[in-house]
């Protein structure tokens, strides 16, 4: 019975957002406030009818409803509590049931939250995200329902997959997902914007704090995803420029680029048709990201679904949607103001050197996700693009980026001094060219990128720096004045810096992993050992223990430097039961920020175990940077200035 009314409530959740549109498209046009104060009720009713469905399918999940055939294709009343409750969007059509919660649950925060905005404005941005939540919630109910009850119901269920059991998996889709339709209210607000003609500071920075928050939950969903990959998949890295992987990294790529030039746009008034196109970009990068791991046009460890006929009603979703707010930026772009002029050397032309560094790298993403579909659809020869390619392509985009990041804080609006920028960062440059020269003459071997690496990773930190002590005069002015303007720097500011600084820790992390990665292999009987870099590695006993719904082999590896204890790992190699699938756990010993990192492979004719160890210098550091990113981004979603909600009440319009 509950999941009828879950069932119930998911096409009453439909109904509501139709109302949502049609009361929202009212009150705009007979500019009605009675009606589109509706419209933004019927926006919490629909968030509230599919809370309810959500709920249902994870009590299913939860008691092991074997009826409702999504929890029999995905779960088994052996499995733990957390994965359980994980399996409701571990599937295709959970997944999708998240989707709509997140997009129903912004749409209802939108029209909470957005109290101070324009009344045009706030009309048009709720119709537009009531019209996405119509769309997804007609593909959910009509092509993708997870409460969908089975005739004869299994007296046990399949499981969900193996890889998928895992803490930091299921955890990972709802940040993950709070990113991606989080950028559906930058969509609609420039929906909205283009159909109102109003695209200027203010709402600017009313963007912001939607793209902010977003791109902060995008973050830690990406960097949950890689470190996963890390330690579950066993292959010693955590990230592979796996088509998926790329899916969730376009739309972050986006947002970064749309984050920036709206500080332009908000600051100056300029690039503001460039502004609303990333805000467009931004959610259709979402969608992509949705069809590519829905559709069952990619083969991955992390993909949904291999469904082609409900792949090919997402991609019309994605045409569809696109092209119409496309369309409406095409014909209203001959409108758009050109805004404010400003020098070559200014800190607007740095945040248009960064956002064209941006899109250039998002492009070379794009094509070699793409290439290899488009490549296969046309001949049917399958090829793959890996990281060579990006490496080659990405990397030095993304070098340019950082190398110039420190100096654009640091110049004025309008016209800036190159000079003066020059003479307030050599200290930082002084401390990068010192960090590359400590790595060259400590780390071995000694690699000349690799240097250059650490030296731009130590840039970025040092840049950081750098502008908290021209913000606060410090050495400069006196003590007292310097702990003053400390104390008194925006939350927006503290973020910012944050930002910049995370993202030099992850260069440091990342150059260090995947230059001076050592990885040693070979098949140990029980007492036999191998070195990986300074280390001793020994297999000292392997013994079968039994999961809740696994059995396993665990072994017993003890670490030692220079005939001294460092460590104790405990490796799995676990059978699943039910599936008959096998995966690895890997064990994992912290030496400060580096691991050893140790797979314990199949038993082999002989007893001897292939054992694979990996010395991960720095390794924690990958995962550290992008922690540090989103903190800042939350902390400056908390400046006053940015808070969600606020506007200009002058701003507002009948």
């Amino acid at each position: 019975m509950i999941a009828e009314a879950g069932a119930f409530a998911l096409i009453l959740a439909l109904a509501l957002s139709i109302a949502q549109v049609l009361l929202s498209v009212g009150g705009r046009v007979r500019r009605s406030a009675p009606l589109a104060g509706a419209g933004e009720g019927a926006a919490l009713a629909a968030f509230l009818a599919v809370a309810a469905a959500f709920a249902a399918l994870m009590h299913a999940f939860v008691v092991s409803d074997f009826s409702v055939e999504n929890v029999a294709a995905n779960s088994h009343s052996a499995k733990p509590l957390l994965y359980r409750v994980a399996g409701t969007w571990g599937s295709h059509e959970g997944s999708m049931l998240l989707w709509c919660l997140a997009l129903t649950g912004f749409g209802a925060a939108v029209a909470g939250l957005g109290r101070d905005l324009p009344r045009g404005l706030r009309a048009m941005t709720v119709a537009t995200q009531g019209l996405l939540g119509t769309v997804f919630l007609a593909y959910t109910v009509f092509a993708s329902n997870p409460l969908a009850r089975l005739l004869t119901p299994p007296a046990e269920g399949r499981s969900l997959n193996p890889l998928l059991q895992d803490p930091a998996l299921a955890v990972h889709p709802p940040f993950l997902y709070a990113g991606y339709v989080g950028m559906s209210v930058v969509f609609s607000l420039g929906v909205a914007a283009l159909v109102e003609g109003r695209i200027d500071a203010a709402w600017s920075r009313w963007v912001r704090p939607w793209a902010l928050a977003a791109w902060s939950m995008l973050t830690v969903g990406i960097t949950l995803g890689a470190f996963w990959a890390y330690y579950e998949l066993g292959w010693g890295g955590w990230w592979f420029w796996d088509p998926v992987e790329n899916a969730s990294f376009m739309p972050w790529l986006i947002a970064t680029a749309l984050l920036h030039s709206a500080v332009v746009t908000e600051k100056r008034g300029a690039l503001a048709g460039w502004t609303v196109f990333l805000a467009l970009a931004a959610f259709t990068f979402s969608m992509l990201g949705a069809f590519l791991v829905r559709s069952g046009v990619l083969t991955s460890v992390h993909a949904f679904a291999v469904d082609p006929t409900r792949g090919v009603l997402l991609l019309i979703i994605l045409a569809v949607t696109a092209g119409l707010g496309f369309s409406l930026f095409a014909w209203r772009a001959p409108t758009l103001g050109q805004g404010g002029t400003f020098a070559p050397v200014s800190r607007e032309s740095a945040l248009v050197l960064n956002n064209i560094l941006l899109a250039a790298a998002t492009a070379t993403v794009l094509l070699g996700t793409l290439y290899p579909l488009i490549r296969e659809a046309m001949s049917g020869e399958a090829i793959s693009v890996g990281p060579p390619y990006f490496n080659l392509t990405f990397t030095p985009l993304m070098a340019a980026l950082l190398i110039l990041l420190p100096a654009g804080p640091l110049l004025a609006w309008k016209r800036g001094d190159a000079k003066g920028v020059v003479q307030r960062l050599w200290i930082a440059a002084l401390a990068a060219a010192a960090t590359g020269l400590l790595a060259l003459a400590v780390v071995n071997p000694k690699k000349a990128f690799g240097v250059l690496g650490v030296a731009l990773g130590g840039w970025l930190i040092a840049g950081a720096l750098a502008e908290i002590v021209e913000r606060t005069r410090a050495f400069r002015a006196p003590a007292a004045e310097s702990w003053r303007r400390l104390t008194g720097l925006p939350r927006g500011a503290w973020g910012m810096t944050l930002a910049h600084l995370g993202l030099g820790v992850f260069v440091l992390g990342a150059v260090f992993e995947t230059t001076w990665k050592v990885e040693a292999a070979e098949a140990l009987p029980v007492g036999g050992s191998l070195d990986v870099g300074a280390y001793h590695v020994t297999l000292e006993a392997v013994r079968p223990v039994t999961g809740p719904n696994y059995d396993a082999d665990r072994g017993t590896i003890t670490v030692t430097r220079n005939g001294r204890p460092v460590c104790e790992a405990a490796p799995e190699r676990r059978l699943y039961t039910v599936g008959g699938q096998t995966t690895s756990e890997v064990g994992l010993c912290y030496r400060g920020m580096s691991h050893i990192y140790v797979v314990l492979g199949e038993r082999r004719d002989g007893g001897t175990y292939l054992v694979r160890a990996y010395w991960n210098p720095w390794a924690s550091l990958i995962f550290l940077g992008p922690a540090i990113m989103a903190v800042g981004g939350l902390i400056s979603l908390s400046d006053r200035r940015l808070r969600l909600g606020v506007g200009r009440r002058k701003e507002r319009a009948a």
